[in-house]
């Protein structure tokens, strides 16, 4: 089989895709193998992922103010009596 080399990989690039490898419970070489894949099966697909759905293309046509407008017409009040979630951060983090 033939080797692909990638010379001067900056190193946040290199980090990131070093943490991508761990988290989906692989070498380096098999991550970059799998994104190589996938980039040949989707070019092959017209550029679409075998998984694409169509409405995962949607896009909403509301501002993030009309958004957070609506929510407070739908919950005018803060829910009471339950954590903040930052108080779960923190003592999640407290917790180590």
């Amino acid at each position: 089989m033939p080797n692909l080399s990638i010379k001067d990989v900056p190193e946040n690039i290199a980090e990131a895709l070093r943490q991508r490898a761990e988290r989906n419970h692989r070498s380096l070489q098999g991550e970059l193998m799998a994104i190589i894949q996938q980039a040949v099966q989707e070019s092959s697909a017209g550029g679409l992922p075998a998984n694409w759905n169509a409405s995962d293309g949607r896009r909403g046509t509301r501002t993030i103010e009309q958004l957070i407008e609506a929510r407070r017409g739908k919950y005018p009040e803060p829910i009471r009596g339950v954590p903040l979630a930052v108080d779960i951060i923190r003592a999640d983090r407290d917790s180590r």
